[in-house]
């Protein structure tokens, strides 16, 4: 195979543009500082092991929230980040209707939340590795059973 010197060049000169000007996510944030790992037994069988990375903002789509980073296992070998947003919009309609702005603990306890309805709704592991998007439903269901809906 020949390579042609200009083309490896304009190759390296396009990855690395591309490299300096795509956008790298904001530091985490908030995480505790030693890290506990903790256990949940899903309804779907299996028994994750997880522990709080922090948190961040993030706009995506038109949204803007908090992006809340778990590190999930099922097989204590293997290990990978899962996001949970929670989007402003997700929450504007609770917060509104009981006249109560979310804090920053009582966010994180729905990411949380809603971070184990996904362990429990997804049929294996392999499905954690997408994002877990929090809808407005969600919420308020969760800060229901949290005691927060009354």
């Amino acid at each position: 195979m020949q390579y042609h010197s200009g083309s490896i060049c304009a190759l390296i000169t396009v990855t690395m543009l591309r490299n300096f000007f795509t956008k790298k996510p904001s530091p985490l944030t908030g995480a505790p500082a030693v890290r506990r790992l903790k256990s949940y037994s899903a309804r779907s069988g299996y028994v994750y092991q997880y522990f709080y990375q922090g948190q961040r903002p993030f706009r995506s789509g038109g949204e803007s929230g908090a992006e809340f980073v778990f590190t999930v296992s099922a097989s204590r070998k293997a290990a990978h980040p899962v996001s949970v947003l929670v989007a402003e919009g997700a929450l504007r309609a609770w917060q509104q209707a009981h006249a109560h702005t979310l804090s920053s603990t009582e966010r994180y306890a729905v990411s949380k939340m809603a971070l184990f309805q996904a362990f429990d709704e997804r049929a294996t592991p392999d499905l954690m590795k997408q994002e877990v998007r929090v809808r407005a439903a969600d919420v308020a269901a969760i800060l229901e059973t949290l005691g927060l809906g009354s």
